[in-house]
């Protein structure tokens, strides 16, 4: 028997064994087989041992968890057995007692590796010396300083200029304002003519092309300061763009020269299919560079040592352990599909050969009731308690064409606009507002872009919560690889903020008060499961936490001005659990 193959014991019911291998991209979850065997692994990391001589709190520092991967496999014999692997290294381990070994050459990457480490490793430093070096330091606070005595000296000068500008405008109204005089004043000069009430026309020329003179000196003070300003620029100005280029082009060879180094990695690697057909790694991506890891995932590691040693793949399954990323979208123990940016490309060439099942798509249950709970209903608006498992809008596909919105345009035909003024998760129940008229539903739409609409909800949380009340402010996005989860991203995530109190206390849970501030997509989700947000995931969460008989999330409270009465109205519906 193979060493790194532990035995299904008990064995398996021949109905209890996938006819065909499980999709390892199917998004609702692994097959029971994997699950068991995953599960079985799990037990061990609660007991504090991944392997000899590594303990499980190595997944719990600041470098965070892992991405682990087990593979039900039949043997030649026909007895099915079980394989384990953890994506990239672990505690800066490529091999793992226990644990499938990577998928690279091991001899071609010690050839390359030590080199690449050394290289880069010396042009991050050369960097980081010029860029904290005294002379680009000198030069970027005499510039700095440069620029902001210009800035200071510019807003002097033009407040100065402002100041006779206007003392111009009065005395040259004043000036054109003065009736004709019957004789001329005597002349006392260029002041006395400025300040005399009554002035022959000669005089009221001299006077105006005195302020004209007056307004050109001023131009002509900005054009001298502005020539002294430049000459100062080009001084300092051109040796800090020289030096910053030096610093970008010692960045830019790095990232060169890293880039051959990962080519010359990724060629290490050959990707070996079910057939028995082998291709280089980058051959079996569109640009040919491949992502940063790709090959290194839990399963890819787990079929190319299947592929190697004769063992036939039966299902897979992976699961995070460990402190969640910095970005969120993963918690312990749950279980989450093949990553799509770097295992998209990768694991349907290594699947060539056996019979794979279709990823499942996702059809929601039967909604409870056919009917629209309608909590509130007049001539311009709708209130509807919205049951968990309706959609607040159909989906793409036929199977997903029940929802809120259908049925609203089924009891208003006649309604304008787009009814809907908000939307909730398929999973979350609660309170939504339609307006029956395109006026109505853009009134209301300015009242949420304004942020004057309250909304609160109410939610089971998976775990304790410390703390009374609080205020989460997490930016979130999209997580490209992994539609529609949701990460946080302190640099391209959008504002989302949520105050949040306790309400109850029992049993390991806590049912909570949200009142977000914005309405991010699963922005209370997030927040909630997020180590910096609550640090426990909803109960019921598939997507941030574990499945349950439901999401527990419900929108309890709504409250906004009336647009067609101008009084402010406020509705709520318990929630159902």
């Amino acid at each position: 028997m193979d060493p790194l193959v532990t035995l299904l014991e008990p064995a398996p019911r021949a109905d209890d064994v996938p006819g065909a291998f499980p999709s390892p991209f199917d998004a609702l979850g692994p097959h029971a087989l994997a699950r068991r065997a995953a599960e079985a692994l799990q037990a061990r990391l609660r007991e504090g041992v991944i392997a000899p001589g590594i303990p499980s709190r190595v997944l719990e520092g600041p470098d965070g968890g892992k991405m682990f991967g087990v593979l039900v496999v039949r043997q030649q014999d026909g007895r099915l057995g079980v394989l384990r692997a953890v994506s990239g290294l672990l505690a800066g381990r490529w091999d793992v007692p226990g644990f499938v070994p990577p998928v690279f050459d091991r001899e071609a990457r010690a050839r390359v590796e030590p080199v690449a480490e050394a290289t880069v490793k010396a042009l991050w430093g050369r960097a980081e010396a010029w860029s904290t070096s005294e002379e680009l330091g000198r030069l970027r606070a005499d510039d700095d300083a440069r620029q902001a005595r210009e800035a200071t000296e510019r807003e002097a000068l033009r407040q100065r200029h402002e100041a006779r500008r206007q003392q111009r405008h009065l005395r040259r109204a004043r000036l054109l304002a003065t009736p004709e005089p019957t004789k001329a004043p005597p002349a006392e000069g260029r002041a006395a003519l400025l300040a005399a009430p009554d002035l022959t026309e000669t005089a009221r020329a001299e006077a105006l092309h005195a302020l004209d003179q007056e307004s050109r000196g001023d131009k002509a003070e900005r054009r001298r300061w502005d020539a002294a300003q430049e000459a100062a620029r080009h001084e300092l100005a051109p040796r800090r763009a020289k030096a910053e280029r030096r610093l970008r082009a010692l960045d830019r060879l790095r990232r060169i020269v890293s880039r051959g180094f990962m080519k010359q990695l990724h060629d290490t690697y050959a990707i070996t299919n079910a057939r028995g057909e082998t291709r280089p790694l980058r051959a079996l991506y569109a640009s040919a560079e491949p992502p940063s890891g790709a090959g290194d995932c839990a399963g890819a590691k787990l079929l190319a040592y299947a592929f190697a040693h004769g063992l036939q793949p039966v299902a897979l399954a992976e699961f995070w352990w460990g402190t969640p990323p910095a970005s969120g979208g993963r918690i312990q123990g749950a279980f989450y599909p093949a990553c799509r940016d770097k295992c998209g490309p990768l694991l349907p060439f290594m699947l060539e050969g056996l019979e794979v099942s279709a990823p499942r798509v996702f059809v929601p249950p039967p909604a409870p009731t056919p009917d629209l709970s309608v909590v509130f209903e007049d001539a311009w608006l709708v209130i509807i308690d919205k049951p968990c498992g309706l959609l607040s809008v159909p989906g793409r596909d036929a199977a997903l064409s029940d929802s809120v919105l259908t049925r609203l345009r089924a009891r208003h035909p006649h309604a304008t606009g787009p009814l809907l003024v908000h939307r909730l998760d398929l999973d979350t129940s609660g309170l939504l507002v339609a307006a029956l008229d395109a006026r109505t539903h853009a009134a209301l739409q300015r009242q949420f872009l304004h942020r004057d609409v309250d909304k609160r909800y109410v939610a089971l949380i998976d775990g304790p919560v410390q703390g009374v009340t609080g205020t989460i402010t997490l930016p979130l996005r999209v997580d490209l690889d992994d539609r529609p989860r949701q990460i946080v991203d302190p640099v391209h995530g959008k504002p989302a903020v949520t105050d949040w109190e306790v309400l109850h206390r029992e049993a390991g849970r806590t049912r909570v008060a949200f009142h977000p501030r914005t309405g991010r997509t699963h922005q209370l989700r997030v927040h909630a499961a997020h180590p910096l947000g609550l640090g426990a995931p909803i109960v019921g969460d598939p997507l941030y936490g574990h499945a349950d008989r439901r999401l527990f999330l419900h929108a309890e409270g709504l409250s906004f001005v009336h647009p067609a009465t101008g009084q402010r109205v406020a509705f709520t519906r318990a929630a159902p659990f």
